[in-house]
């Protein structure tokens, strides 16, 4: 099983945005959320397939029957949740979708509620778009078992949402960067407090199918009837099977007006998705179950690998996060001015927290080989 995610190809002059940042330093890149795996077979397959024909002219997202099944089908049997085809928006990111969203349901001069930390692109999505930004922090809690946790501040959230100028709440589930996901119990309280004060809920849920944690399950935002008129549920296929570069994913919006809407506010200046993207998308959600499995057995042993060392490092702590490929590390304890600098000198690069509103914080991805996340760790733990 290892073996698939233990030998993965160098990035050495391929231009990778996460590479280029550190070239030529002796510093590990540990920051951007794509993962070091190579794709699954059958999507590398697909890729190759539509290549050999030699033919990439127009394709219409709307008109590719396979990419639209393999969706549905893998909404049913990951998620449980049956889709109607018209939901589906394709879209070339969620990065530009949340902008679409905050183009569509809001105007200038409107507040946007974002879950904070969060990471950048989002953060800046209603400066972007002509809006105020209002955080909602998140907060400690424990669960079931006592274990603790991170989660919304419901409180916050509450009291910003009656302000009749909030007209949208953009959230992560699972939360990016602290890896927690929504039980049922909170997104009855989200689901509550959008619908009593009419704001809209947009939904990025890319890192849905990168579950860690037994007895944790997703609960995508439009499938819950309280949410579904209500809601923008944003999901992809690129961070579980690391074909971000292709630009492909997709938003569903159960509610005709606000689907129209939606598509309204992106006419003209969103691009359709690419003809390998749909291709990638359509194998990886019709074909790669196993490798997907797998995968999921082989992050959680890296993200247990991360949370033993990092909690026995003087200055260092995190909670163990339930989904995606990253940590979130508090370093307040290291007593040092710059977190990041304190990292790149023991060589490594890690999301700088200043970039998620948290400057004493730093995330560290562990998508990555065991090979490379053991030597990022030595570094730190030197």
């Amino acid at each position: 099983m290892s073996a698939l995610f233990d030998k993965t190809p160098s990035r050495d002059d391929t231009f990778s945005f996460k590479w280029q940042k550190y070239k030529g330093k002796d510093i590990i890149p540990a920051w951007v959320a794509d993962t070091e795996f190579r794709c699954a077979q059958p999507i590398l397959e697909a890729i190759s397939s539509y290549a050999e024909h030699g033919n990439m002219g127009y394709v219409l997202p709307a008109h590719h029957q396979g990419a639209i099944d393999a969706v549905i089908r893998w909404l049913k049997v990951k998620h449980q949740w049956e889709i109607k085809p018209e939901w589906l928006v394709w879209t070339p990111g969620v990065v530009p979708a949340f902008n679409v969203a905050c183009k569509a349901y809001c105007e200038p001069g409107d507040k946007v509620l974002i879950q904070t930390p969060n990471y950048p692109p989002l953060l800046a999505a209603p400066r972007l778009n002509g809006l105020e930004r209002v955080d909602i922090g998140t907060v400690k809690a424990s669960d079931r078992n006592d274990n603790e946790r991170y989660t919304l501040d419901f409180d916050a959230l509450e009291k910003e949402a009656a302000d009749p100028k909030c007209k949208l709440f953009i959230l992560c589930n699972p939360m990016n960067p602290v890896g927690s996901v929504l039980t049922q119990a909170e997104l009855d309280r989200i689901a509550e407090i959008c619908n009593a004060n009419n704001v809209k809920l947009c939904s990025d849920e890319i890192h849905c199918d990168l579950i860690l944690e037994d007895g944790k399950q997703h609960i995508p935002a439009g499938r819950e009837k309280n949410l579904a008129e209500n809601s923008v549920t944003l999901m992809a296929a690129s961070k579980t099977f690391n074909i971000a570069g292709l630009g492909t994913s997709f938003a569903i919006i159960p509610n005709r007006q606000l689907r129209q809407a939606f598509t309204n506010a992106a006419a003209g200046i969103v691009p359709w998705v690419t003809v390998l993207g749909l291709a990638a998308t359509e194998a990886a959600f019709t074909r790669c179950d196993d490798w997907h499995q797998q995968q999921i057995d082989y992050l959680r042993e890296n993200r247990d690998m991360v949370f033993n060392t990092i909690n026995s490092i003087d200055g260092l702590k995190m909670l163990k996060a339930d989904a995606t490929f990253l940590a979130w590390v508090d370093a307040s304890g290291l007593g040092v001015e710059n977190v990041q600098e304190w990292a790149e000198e023991k060589g490594v690069g890690p999301s700088p927290g200043v970039d998620f509103h948290k400057a004493d914080h730093f995330r560290i991805n562990f998508g990555c080989s065991k090979a490379m996340l053991q030597e990022i760790l030595q570094r730190l733990a030197s």
